[in-house]
């Protein structure tokens, strides 16, 4: 039974603590998948012969799925029940993890990564929503929420680590099997632990938003991974990519419109405190991302570590970022929170000055300190961009701005790894283009396989030509960096150092099943006064 006070919502108990350990397990996995698949992509490219192109779309299908499936996804738990979507997911989830770990071709691969993003779809949007359930106190459920975002940013951290040991004992299949022991754990003690819970007043799933959705994203990411690429061939595929995609869009952006109950409140963007709130984490996440994907490869191929101790120099990223989540609500007590995005901002800008400084032979310390420092920059704009988003909707809006956050973290990491991805592969290439070896020319990991075959002085002049090339591409994602958090840091000057406006915290919705209701607006933590539904 559940304790409480005076003036506030009951407390949880055992049962409901020990019900966030369950959760903590999806949400460690999720973030354990990009870490560990960043240091298994030159294997698998090697083992399957994944064009550029190809391990584009392994590293990028699953986050674009993801982001595509889960504002869907949070109104499908609002009907069926959160823990129950949790449990589809997690068996889902099982599935496409040997899937994947047993692909035989790059395009079977490319599937189950697909298939695993729509069930990791399931995961956050349930575990958030359970949390707000379970933890009807407000301190608590701050602490509750807090201890959910450390699991993300530790996994992260841990991601490369255990992927590296994996990696150096295993084929590159074995970092995806990592999520299979989680996920049987999940089914087996979810339902003890965790309550059942779905909205007496739960809107209609509306299918053509969903259809159209994905037809808005997946065609304008293939023409822009296509074109930033440079792959051979005529660019009218996809240039008329992009163009469907658009289309696509407005026909989704005026659906949503005209529903009565949109998939997707649009209205909010009307907001600018909203509106630019999710662009700099958009714009944020997604130059971290892609500043992760070149270094980790940097590390293993360029460097030339194993897979386990790269996994360890990749680990301080995770660790940065978890920092900065931490010492975010320390921070604030003493700083307004413009001032703490800014600042972490600017740190990000010299993790990137520093990154841009990399050649072929530089310190391993000194590519992981620069990508940390960006990590640990972009920490205080993630804690309090989503607070402000959540804090500058209306109160009868809060959970809906809360997943479109969530949606434009994942999206925009998503969309760096395409962008920025496909950036270092298009200079790589033309660094390349006259190599005589015409099987080095599309990637890196194509060309320390072709050194493998060539005699002793070939291989090392392929090898160091081709490295070269991919620092160069590095040096590039550097400066394209620096540029957009510039961009990042002169929105957050001119839109978020306003005060923001005092708001009521959103009443408890209705709902079925336990009869506890959604979690309660509370006083944000950082010290503004703010709804805070997800850290």
């Amino acid at each position: 039974m559940s304790d409480t006070t005076p003036d506030a919502a009951p407390l949880a108990g055992r049962r409901e603590w020990l019900g966030l350990a369950a959760l903590a397990l999806p949400t460690l996995l999720v973030a354990f998948d990009i870490g560990g698949l960043f240091l298994a992509l030159p294997h698998l490219s090697a083992d399957l012969h994944a064009t550029g192109t190809q391990q584009l779309w392994i590293t990028d299908v699953y986050g674009f799925m993801l982001a595509g499936f889960l504002i869907t996804m949070g109104t499908l738990g609002d009907r069926i029940g959160r823990r129950k979507l949790l449990m589809i997911g997690a068996g889902g989830f099982f599935a496409a993890s040997l899937l994947a770990a047993f692909s035989t071709s790059p395009l079977m691969l490319i599937i189950a990564r697909a298939l695993l993003g729509i069930a990791g779809a399931t995961l956050s949007p349930s575990t958030l929503a359970l949390i707000s359930n379970m933890f009807r106190n407000p301190k608590q459920m701050g602490t509750a929420i807090s201890l959910w975002a450390f699991c993300s940013f530790g996994g992260a951290a841990l991601g490369p680590v255990i992927g590296g040991v994996l990696l150096q004992h295993f084929w590159w299949g074995s970092v995806f099997l990592l999520g299979t022991p989680v996920m049987l754990l999940l089914l087996i003690v979810g339902p003890i632990l965790l309550p059942e819970y779905r909205s007496a007043d739960a809107k209609r799933l509306d299918l053509v938003s969903v259809v159209l959705s994905l037809a808005a994203i997946l065609p304008v990411i293939y023409g822009v991974q296509q074109l930033a690429a440079g792959v051979g061939g005529s660019p009218m595929g996809p240039v008329v990519g992009i163009v469907v995609g658009v289309v696509f869009s407005v026909a989704f952006t005026l659906r949503q419109l005209r529903l009565p109950n949109p998939l997707l409140d649009l209205r909010l963007f009307r907001n600018v405190r909203f509106s630019s709130s999710l662009l700099a984490m958009l714009i944020g996440s997604g130059t971290l991302a892609g500043a992760g994907l070149l270094t980790s490869q940097f590390i293993q191929s360029v460097l030339g570590l194993e897979p386990a101790k790269a996994g360890l120099w990749q680990a301080p990223t995770g660790v940065g970022i978890a920092i900065g989540v931490l010492v975010t609500p320390v921070l604030v007590r003493k700083i307004k929170s413009s001032t703490a995005i800014l600042g972490g901002l600017a740190l990000c800008v010299v993790g990137l000055v520093l990154l841009s400084t990399v050649t072929r032979t530089s310190s391993v310390v000194l590519v992981s300190l620069s990508v940390a420092l960006v990590a640990l920059g972009i920490g205080p704009l993630f804690v309090l961009g989503t607070s402000l988003v959540v804090g500058s909707a209306p109160p009868e809006k809060a959970g809906s701005a809360a997943s479109m956050s969530e949606t434009s973290n994942v999206f925009g990491s998503n969309l760096g790894l395409a962008l920025l991805g496909s950036v270092g592969a298009a200079v790589y290439q033309s660094g390349m283009a006259h190599s005589a070896v015409t099987g080095a020319r599309q990637t890196l990991a194509d060309a320390v396989a072709a050194a493998a075959k060539l005699p002793a002085d070939q291989s090392q002049a392929l090898l160091v030509k081709a490295r070269n090339a991919f620092t160069d591409g590095l040096d590039v994602v550097a400066v394209s960096g620096i540029v957009t958090i510039g961009v990042v840091f002169v929105l957050a000057w001119t839109t978020l150092r306003q005060k923001p406006a005092a708001q009521a915290a959103p009443g408890a919705a209705e709902e079925a099943g336990d009869g506890a209701g959604e979690g309660a607006g509370e006083p944000d933590p950082i010290g503004e006064p703010a709804t805070l539904t997800e850290s």
